[in-house]
């Protein structure tokens, strides 16, 4: 598995719903880009300028809301994830 540095995190993105509320079937193009994921992984931290570890404020397994065009996608054992820095998830979803 995917082992994220630092503060970084890795995110499998929540599936979004293919049709509309009247039943439509949406073309990718027209689909709004996925907010919402599992953490799969967490980075050990982030190094500070005195030296000490500030610990990523998520785990594994929270559903986390993030920013909507951050992140690098990556493919992995046939499976698609983003890679966040810590700083642009927005909240955990209880």
């Amino acid at each position: 598995m995917l082992k994220p540095l630092g503060d970084r995190v890795l995110i499998e993105v929540a599936q979004e719903e293919e049709k509309t509320v009247g039943g439509l079937v949406l073309a990718s193009a027209a689909k709004e880009k996925p907010q919402t994921g599992t953490v799969i992984a967490v980075g050990e931290g982030r190094v500070l300028d005195n030296g000490e570890l500030a610990a990523v404020p998520v785990s594994v397994g929270d559903t986390v809301l993030f920013e909507k065009y951050a992140g690098s996608e990556v493919k992995y054992d046939g499976k698609e994830y983003l890679i966040f820095s810590a700083k642009d998830i927005v909240a955990i979803v209880e």
